[in-house]
């Protein structure tokens, strides 16, 4: 395929930016023509690829778009799934580039969704049109693209279950995820799921002078933090009764197989710029990202946050968090152990409310699968290095879902790198890793059977 994405690269950069200049934010109501519009050239690069049908399918949220070529019903169908939604670009102040208006420099693509997922799907319809063109194609090919990943995909499922015989294939293939280093290619065969809450702590029914009800009235924000400090311990365990009671202890065999994978704690403490790491004792740093579950505050606000200084006393205090779940654990019956915890330690002194947001469970694939082997074959051959079998920290919530609901397994075989920052500033993808990973989804058609 090397020579083909030689001869068609800078058609390839126009037909990508064309996704990447669309503003698809999921998130925000405002951009529901953007997601509409996004869907539609999503529509049209699938019919130009050579997908015998292309559609825009309403859902009650943002649409989804299926595609699919049909080759020889009695082959094997490949179901690949993405998503054309991207995170919001906040802070804007921090991008080097406009976020919407790609831009090429030191070998990469710079642009929100440049990796997650445009990037990352748009191999996808490359590695197909090669494989239909060079009529090397002996794979049925079906394409689903939602718009709601970040927000948790709360339209996908009820879909996906009523179009379950249209949906119909042997695999689901993935590319959303990371891989270990541009040296050393892995492929994900699990990843952990999101139970996500907001917490409102309330005091009085309004805002006090610090001066004159400091020192008799609860403050909410103190309140709050003292509630969240409550909910791990000094050694990172998470103290929400029956929090583990899901979570499978992995074999020392199994850990060691994880533990092939090259990691310098000198150089992630580098990347990130921190002087020592935390999580949860007896577990090595990849270790609590992949197989542990952990909690973590996403936002947290209250009182007066201007310039300069305001002395009061809020009424109200608020933050955002979430639990990344190993596979076992139920989303939804985590995320009601946290609310019963966080309403019954609640003091007197306070209202605490809880507001539930999306979540999902993880899961777990076999590596002797044969899509794991063809994968794995796949990338050998690409990266010159077998790829090493490697547990997501992230989410993608809906793949357990599809999953149940279509009876068949997801592969990730992502091309990510840490280096890309997606869901942050100056978002990127490289583009060794772009037609790297074209080359191997091709290949992967070729060894899967």
């Amino acid at each position: 395929m090397k020579d083909y994405i030689e001869a068609n690269k800078e058609r390839f950069f126009e037909e990508l930016f064309s996704l990447l200049r669309i503003p698809s934010v999921s998130s925000a109501e405002k951009h529901g023509p953007d997601m509409e519009r996004c869907a539609a050239r999503l529509a049209v690069l699938l019919k130009e690829a050579g997908a015998d049908r292309a559609e825009v399918c309403p859902t009650k949220g943002h649409p989804v778009v299926f595609g699919q070529k049909i080759v020889d019903p009695s082959l094997s169908t490949v179901l690949v799934y993405g998503h054309y939604d991207v995170q919001p670009v906040d802070p804007i102040e921090l991008w080097k580039s406009d976020p919407f208006e790609p831009e090429i420099r030191d070998g990469a693509i710079y642009a929100r969704g440049a990796n997650d997922d445009k990037g990352q799907l748009f191999m996808h319809l490359k590695a197909f049109e090669y494989m239909l063109r060079s009529g090397r194609l002996r794979h049925n090919v079906k394409f689903i693209f939602e718009g709601e990943e970040e927000i948790g995909s709360p339209s996908l499922a009820e879909w996906a279950e009523e179009h379950r015989e249209l949906l119909s294939a042997d695999v689901i293939l993935v590319s959303d995820t990371t891989m270990i280093s541009e040296r050393v290619p892995s492929i994900n065969c699990g990843m952990r799921g999101l139970s996500y809450i907001e917490v409102k702590v309330t005091g009085p029914d309004k805002d006090l002078h610090s001066g004159h009800y400091g020192g008799a009235v609860a403050n909410p924000i103190n309140v709050l933090c003292d509630i969240i400090s409550s909910l791990t311990d000094g050694d990172g365990r998470i103290t929400v009764p029956g929090f583990y009671d899901d979570v499978e202890e992995l074999s020392e065999e199994d850990r060691a197989r994880l533990a092939r994978a090259p990691f310098d704690l000198g150089e992630y403490k580098k990347f990130l710029g921190i002087m020592e790491v935390k999580g949860e004792k007896g577990y090595t740093t990849i270790e609590r990202t992949g197989i542990r579950p952990c909690l973590d505050v996403n936002g947290i606000w209250g009182g007066f946050t201007g310039e300069g200084a305001k002395t009061v006393l809020p009424s109200e205090a608020h933050a955002k968090i979430s639990m990344r779940l190993v596979p076992h654990q139920d989303s939804r019956k985590i995320t009601d152990l946290v609310e019963r915890h966080l309403l019954s330690s609640a003091p007197d002194y306070v209202r605490v409310e809880v507001k539930k947001h999306h979540g999902g469970n993880g899961f777990l694939i076999p590596i002797s699968s044969d899509a794991y082997q063809a994968a794995s074959r796949a990338m050998q051959e690409v990266y010159g290095t077998e790829p090493v079998p490697s547990r997501g920290g992230g989410s993608i919530p809906v793949l357990a879902d599809l999953q149940k609901i279509l009876g068949i397994d997801p592969l990730l075989m992502g091309f990510g790198l840490e280096r890309d920052t997606i869901h942050s500033p100056n978002e990127s993808y490289l583009l060794s890793q772009l037609f790297k990973g074209m080359e191997s989804i091709a290949l992967f058609y070729e060894y899967f059977h």
